[in-house]
């Protein structure tokens, strides 16, 4: 399969990305490194980086990010770059990757634990999440030539101690797991679920 992985440099990308790479094709999409580089805020540059890469098989994201500021610290301004950021930046590579994916293809996105769990200084990660839990259960049924679309939602993984703090009383999970979710997503068969590793 080709699989375009956008976030491939991250961290958990590049756990993603060099368990995919034994046995497909895969495209590393970053915002400042990898085989191209794409601003996921910025539908000209997706609808650029489609159209380099022309048809492909599975688009994974572990891209997308947003504030992590108390609520009474936060601001609008703030709580919007988490919105068009981790939100309908990955919402836009699938309207916008529905054009160039080939038949049976599938999008797997990443959202997280704050859609489901409350955590301090996590309401614009929290409406992120959460919007994109939703946009998959939703916009999977109106995907067609059996394109599927699903969206895997991780606890803090062990590789991010630094983020070990701000979720107290979790478990991080291990990355191996995180890993297996996109495995699932990508050569299995469901369409529409939520992930969840926690």
């Amino acid at each position: 399969m080709k699989i375009i992985i956008v976030g491939a440099t991250g961290t958990l990308g590049k756990r993603v990305t060099e368990a995919f790479a034994k046995e497909h094709e895969v495209v590393r999409v970053g915002n400042t490194q990898g085989d191209i580089q794409i601003d996921i805020t910025n539908e000209t540059s997706i609808k650029a980086m489609f159209e380099q890469v022309g048809a492909f098989d599975a688009l994974i994201s572990t891209s997308g990010k947003g504030p992590f500021l108390p609520l009474n610290e936060m601001t609008g301004e703030a709580f919007k770059t988490g919105l068009l950021d981790k939100l309908l930046g990955q919402v836009n590579l699938v309207l916008i990757g529905q054009h160039y994916i080939n038949k049976g293809g599938s999008f797997t996105l990443t959202s997280g634990i704050l859609a489901d769990y409350p955590f301090a200084a996590g309401s614009a990660l929290s409406a992120a999440n959460g919007g994109l839990n939703a946009f998959v259960m939703a916009a999977a049924a109106e995907l067609t030539n059996n394109v599927r679309l699903n969206v895997v939602s991780p606890n803090v993984v062990e590789d991010s101690p630094a983020y070990f703090d701000s979720f107290p009383g979790e478990t991080p999970v291990a990355m191996d797991r995180v890993v297996s979710a996109f495995k699932k997503s990508v050569l299995g068969i469901a369409t529409g679920q939520v992930i969840r590793v926690y």
